[in-house]
């Protein structure tokens, strides 16, 4: 029962409070460092009265509250607290009408205690609470810092040690958090890493991935102290490292809250780059004899070698890579012949045993630096190259001397030739052998091996000339011990050009085989023919002559050649319509017998044409069912090819070209004309115009059957105009063709009678005004072959299609709906202002004013 009593004194209690006013201050204790400023807020709700309240903060003591502060009253400050307020130690401030905060400058130890924040009643009637209170615990500035200064320099890829000290009296239950940051340059305090309270670690930025893979190390030696360890120190790392150490108490409902913190400069670290301090070198040049070993160190220095992997590659003139030695000591790219070796913290040594002519040159090392990251990877820091060590070897006298000769030179394209190379001065040579190479040079800047003849005399092809010989077209023999001989069993113009030959003189290698120790090359011997150049003169004469259109043309090429031999030869002929024009070529004959049809695409003709070789060096055109457009000037364009025994490729040598033979006749058929004929020169819109083309035959017409039209209507926008647009079309087989329109109208063409076409154009518009005309061309079958001929093309004059804009027509209809619509719109006006004025605004009868000074007095 008691309990409840209880309960429902706590609901009614509770149910009062939120229905009346609300005194509330934040949830204690509050705990506060001494020296530091403390505020407590306080605010009231839930109240009557004047929108802005007054507040009194007093401090409890016994016997009884000891009065602080007061927002309404001057002097509310007793006597212990008066001083503190005069100074503004103590004050408070009005933060809103409902809402004060009392502020401690520099709290004391003597201001611990319990305060307490009341508001005098504005309320009708008493209800709620109109005071709160919070203690206050103002704990000694016990937090001293202090760091370990860091080594100053530190090498790429070491560590750097970051320590910071921190002491402070625990008992009144606060903790501690390490925040590490670093100022690089002129840019702002970046922070790092931040360990505390309670342990927690949390990074910022782009230090999280490096803390997550092990760059930073905490370090916690003991309470109080706190390290932060820095590993694989990039360059990038350098700059002022500082700590802060920040006092935290936990606050009523678990949030943490930071008393003070104090801050220590750990010092400047500065990051030796590797490259900066790598260093590569090998000892002076040296000589040696052959069959002498070569010994060679390489010696690498730094700031901290032992931090380094170092990667090292012995190099041979540069490129040659002699030997190769990873940064985990592995050697690959070496062979028995070549030995590398670490016989140092830093050097590195080259080993080649019996050297020989080819181990001149010079040597270089190369080094690449590489540093351990954190999670055990490496990273190339640095790449440097020695200096080059010249390694010149000695040799034994093998001095000699070689000649050559042309022993056979070509008169004609096809003549053989034959060089020789002799080697003189051969009693230095002992028991080396003698190898042979011959260059071609076709120009200054080409050279290419024709072939070569090695140590063992096997014969070596070059690449151009290997199809040659293989066919022993070309052959490269050793007559005697001394003596190399080329010959070119038929000689063209493609192989004229410059010659020289190149001895090479073999010693036995160590390795075993042969190696090149002497090479000497002759002067350059030029091949070329003793006559003159081959030349071709071709002439062109008339076999049958075309008197009249549909007959057949035929004319004879003859080519007379000098200075060739087995030559191929090419011919094509041209047309010409007039002296001076462009030419056009019909139909041409390979060096093979290739027929090819050139620019010849008439339908119909394909069979008409034909060129054919009528002779060991003559050609025969035929040109059947001439027509008038086939009149004009023809020639023939041959060319001279040779090829090469062996090859499949023709080499052009000289070309000629005829003299013009011409197809001329007079058109003696009928001669035929257009005209046009239009029933409407001027329309209207949406109308259908029609333009009438009607042919005429004067002279000897033909039958109606053996004469066919093709015709084209063209129309030009501006008059005068030389730039017409083609409309349609209508082939001779009766086939229509448009030309595509954006136009709303379209058109459409008939034929009425044997000679009579119409084009019609539906639905004209504004853009169908313009000039028309007709093009035809005739075409006329010959009753004896049965072939046709073309006419030449007869153009129409011109007729002006107007197309009106009816102006009156368009617009008589929505005047008259508007004048109607305007009138009953009117009418309807007058209707309803006398209604109105009828019905809503009818005056009371007339009464007469009363001859009276004074107003009556129902009027205001």
């Amino acid at each position: 029962m008691g309990t409840l009593v209880k309960m429902l004194s706590c609901a009614s209690l509770f149910w009062g409070v939120c229905q009346g006013r609300l005194v509330s201050v934040p949830a204690g204790p509050l705990t506060r460092v001494k020296g530091q400023s403390v505020s407590i807020s306080c605010t009231v709700t839930d109240y009557e009265g004047p929108r802005e309240q007054d507040f009194d903060w007093l401090a409890l003591a016994d016997p009884e509250p000891v009065q602080v502060i007061s927002t309404f009253d001057s002097s509310f400050s007793d006597a212990s607290f008066r001083q503190r307020v005069a100074s503004g130690d103590i004050s408070i401030e009005r933060l809103a009408d409902n809402k004060v905060e009392l502020t401690i400058k520099a709290a004391a130890v003597t201001d611990n205690g319990v305060y307490r924040c009341r508001t005098p009643s504005t309320d009708k009637s008493v209800t709620g609470n109109y005071e709160a209170d919070v203690q206050l615990r103002v704990i000694p500035d016990s937090l001293v810092v202090t760091s370990d200064i860091p080594w100053p320099v530190v090498t790429e890829g070491g560590s750097v040690d970051l320590y910071c000290n921190a002491s402070w009296d625990s008992i009144a239950g606060t903790q501690l958090s390490f925040t590490w940051s670093v100022k690089k340059g002129s840019s702002l305090l970046e922070e790092l890493l931040t360990f505390g309270p309670e342990g927690t670690v949390s990074v910022l930025g782009s230090s999280a991935q490096r803390y997550a893979n092990g760059g930073f190390r905490l370090d916690l030696h003991h309470r109080g102290s706190c390290g932060l360890v820095l590993t694989g120190v990039l360059p990038t790392d350098q700059g002022m490292y500082v700590c802060t150490v920040g006092e935290w108490t936990r606050e009523v409902g678990g949030a943490w809250y930071r008393l003070q913190e104090k801050s220590v400069d750990l010092g400047q670290v500065a990051v030796t780059p590797t490259a900066q301090s790598l260093d590569v070198s090998i000892q002076d040049n040296t000589t040696l004899s052959l069959g002498d070993t070569l010994a060679l160190t390489c010696i690498v220095t730094a700031e901290d070698p032992t931090t380094l992997g170092l990667e090292v590659t012995w190099l041979l003139n540069g490129t040659h890579v002699l030997a190769h030695m990873g940064h985990d000591g592995v050697v690959t790219n070496s062979s028995d012949l070549v030995g590398v070796r670490r016989v140092g913290e830093g050097d590195f040594r080259l080993v080649v045993p019996s050297v020989e002519k080819s181990s001149s040159g010079l040597y270089s090392c190369r080094v690449r630096a590489w540093v351990r990251q954190s999670r055990g990877g490496w990273y190339q820091a640095a790449e440097k190259t020695s200096n080059e060590v010249q390694v010149v070897v000695v040799q034994l006298d093998t001095d000699f001397s070689a000649v050559a000769s042309a022993l056979v030179t070509p008169q004609l394209s096809g003549d053989p030739t034959e060089l020789e190379c002799r080697v003189t001065n051969v009693s230095h040579l002992l028991d080396r052998r003698l190898g042979a190479s011959w260059l071609y040079s076709p120009s200054l800047a080409t050279t290419v091996t024709v072939a070569s003849l090695d140590a063992a005399g096997v014969l070596v092809p070059g690449p151009q000339h290997r199809g040659r010989l293989e066919a022993s077209l070309i052959t490269l023999t050793r007559d005697d011990p001394h003596a190399f001989k080329l010959r070119l069993c038929q000689t063209s113009e493609a192989d004229a050009g410059s010659y020289a030959c190149v001895i090479t003189a073999w010693s036995p290698a160590r390795q075993g085989g042969w190696e090149a120790v002497v090479v000497r090359q002759t002067p350059a011997l030029r091949v070329g023919f003793a006559n003159k150049n081959p030349t071709i003169n071709v002439v062109a004469r008339r076999v049958r002559e075309a008197r009249s259109s549909g007959a057949t043309f035929e004319m004879s090429c003859q080519v007379v050649a000098k200075n060739l031999r087995d030559a191929g030869f090419s011919v094509a002929v041209l047309i010409q319509t007039e002296i001076g024009g462009p030419s056009r070529r019909i139909i041409s004959l390979s060096p093979s017998s290739v027929l090819r049809l050139e620019d010849w695409s008439e339908p119909g003709r394909q069979d008409s044409v034909t060129l054919a070789r009528s002779g060991p060096a003559e050609f025969r055109f035929r040109l059947q069912g001439v027509q008038v457009s086939d009149r004009g000037f023809y020639t023939c364009e041959v060319a001279a090819w040779t090829k090469q025994p062996g090859e499949e490729d023709w080499t052009k040598a000289v070309s000629g070209e005829s003299n013009k033979v011409q197809i001329s006749f007079e058109h003696t058929g009928p001669s035929f004309d257009v005209s046009l004929s239009s029933g409407t020169i001027g329309l209207y819109p949406w109308e259908t115009a029609k333009v009438a083309c009607l042919m005429s035959v004067s002279g000897t017409p033909p039958n109606a059957d053996d004469i066919v039209y093709e015709m084209r209507w063209y129309i030009t926008r501006l008059r005068g105009s030389d730039h017409p647009t083609l409309l349609a079309s209508m082939d001779r087989w009766g086939v229509v063709r448009k030309t595509p329109r954006n136009d709303s109208s379209d058109c459409s063409l008939e034929r009425t009678g044997p000679r009579s076409y119409i084009l019609n154009i539906h639905s004209v518009q504004d853009s169908d005004t313009g000039e028309y005309h007709c093009i035809a061309t005739p075409w006329i079958r010959s009753p004896a072959s049965g072939t046709w001929s073309k006419a030449p093309d007869v153009t129409s004059t011109r007729v002006f299609i107007n197309v009106k804009f009816a102006f009156w027509d368009s617009m008589k209809m929505p005047l008259l709906y508007g004048v109607c619509a305007s009138v009953a719109m009117g009418i309807f006006s007058l209707l309803l202002g006398l209604i109105c004025t009828q019905c809503c605004f009818r005056n009371a009868a007339y009464k007469p004013r009363v001859n009276n000074k004074l107003m009556e007095l129902d009027m205001d």
